[in-house]
């Protein structure tokens, strides 16, 4: 069983991947778009409101991910352009995808920068599709994307702020271990307390080689404002103590800010409750004005 467990955070958005479905949306302009990255060839779609006020880019979680057209659209309604694209070695996309699916490691360092570097690929080409200069682009991505977009945003200047859902502030060894503890158990907290995974986390032994990430010090080089989204009985995401951590890097002068959200998990913008991904839009739409300094 504890194979598998190293999948968790790969199954948790497979379900919102989706085909492209913007047609007849009124105000809603899609067309798909192709870019290169790390000599492969990466495919989306670009949704594109008549007037955007914001633009983001989606990075997916890990597992096999497609386009999140769906998510997008939502995105659009509220005056967002986005572009999302299949993951590198999936759908339409080029290259290898690594993955536990196919015997590979994808949380290592240098396959993070990787995807992180496909990421600032498609900001460029996000930027060279808007109709001015003057909107405001941002990052936006799901639980493994904690560790993808800080690495993004110091690649591109233009990237002027980041939003998370179920995003750890952990090491992604740090974070095998919660997963392990955890077991992705539904009433792991009912039994368990924050102390106990604290531990666990700090003393489990390793069961992986692999170079780890902490997303700490690419977000200690930043001056954008960020956001990150949790439920609060995640199991495959340390929340308690994500949120001490980005509590310590806002005592230092970063402009990020964390909600907790009762009773959701790990796939909090994907819950059932409108209110996570309310909050994201009403916050890149009041935030995303101001780029800040890099």
């Amino acid at each position: 069983m504890r194979h598998g467990l190293v999948r968790l955070l790969c199954l948790s958005l497979l379900l919102v991947a989706s085909a492209p479905r913007a047609e007849g949306l009124a105000g809603i302009a899609s067309k798909d778009v192709r870019f290169e990255s790390d000599g492969v060839t990466l495919v989306g779609t670009l949704f594109q409101p008549e007037h955007p006020r914001a633009a983001v880019v989606i990075v997916h979680g890990s597992g096999q991910e497609k386009r999140m057209a769906d998510f997008a659209v939502r995105l659009a309604k509220d005056g967002i352009a986005v572009l999302t694209y299949d993951k590198r070695g999936v759908g339409e996309s080029g290259g290898l995808y690594a993955g536990p699916e196919v015997g590979t490691n994808n949380v290592d360092a240098a396959n993070l920068d990787m995807l992180a570097t496909d990421a600032d690929k498609a900001v460029d080409t996000l930027r060279g599709r808007l109709p001015s200069r003057e909107i405001p682009v941002g990052l936006v991505g799901f639980s493994q994307a904690a560790w993808i977009i800080p690495l993004a945003a110091r690649k591109n200047p233009a990237v002027q702020f980041m939003v998370f859902f179920s995003g750890p502030v952990v090491t992604a060894r740090e974070q095998l271990r919660f997963q392990f503890y955890t077991e992705g158990a539904p009433d792991f907290w009912a039994t368990h307390t924050e102390a106990e995974a604290r531990d666990h986390i700090s003393n489990d032994p390793d069961r992986y080689a692999f170079a780890d990430t902490d997303p700490r010090d690419a977000l200690a080089a930043l001056s954008i404002p960020g956001l990150w989204l949790y439920g609060d009985v995640d199991v495959q995401a340390p929340v308690g103590l994500s949120v001490e951590r980005l509590d310590a890097l806002k005592a230092q002068g970063k402009a990020y800010e964390s909600r907790v959200f009762p009773g959701l998990g790990h796939n909090v913008a994907f819950s059932g409750s409108s209110e996570p991904v309310d909050a994201a839009v009403r916050w890149i739409i009041t935030r995303s004005g101001s780029p800040g300094a890099r």
